[in-house]
């Protein structure tokens, strides 16, 4: 699925659309160059998921944030700053994820795939447009 968005707000509106369809166990794996948009898309995930969008914040420096008060937890996770995959490793991502729905940005460091995770690209139009493409089973 290719949505195409023209403001931060709309890209968020994306992400509270998309957390309707998320569970406890649900994995969303963003991509996507510096002020893309990931950390928007995650504030729309927490709004759907019935936590005060206003909270989430770019996790780049305490690699990890935990988010709760919805109808479930939502872990946030930036990768940007590690390079080697024993560190993504030691975060032990796979158990944390099993009883929230677990975000995690740069997604592309990861070592290997996580089954049925949902992946969202996000790529740079003209202005602020911004293509997002959805693939995964739950999409």
């Amino acid at each position: 699925m290719i949505i195409t968005t023209h403001s931060e707000s709309e890209t968020a509106d994306v992400g509270r659309r998309l957390a309707q369809r998320l569970e406890a166990g649900s994995v969303v794996l963003l991509v996507g160059d510096l002020g893309a948009g990931k950390t928007a898309l995650v504030r729309g995930l927490a709004e759907g998921l019935g936590i005060t969008p206003e909270e989430v914040s770019s996790p780049t420096f305490t690699l990890m944030q935990e988010y709760r008060g919805g109808r479930v937890t939502l872990i946030h996770v930036d990768l940007y700053r590690l390079n080697d995959a024993r560190e993504i490793d030691d975060l032990g991502l796979e158990e944390l994820g099993l009883d929230s729905v677990l975000a995690i940005e740069w997604a592309e460091k990861l070592p290997r795939p996580i089954a049925d995770a949902i992946e969202v690209r996000i790529e740079h139009g003209s202005a602020d447009e911004r293509r997002l493409t959805m693939t995964g089973a739950q999409i």
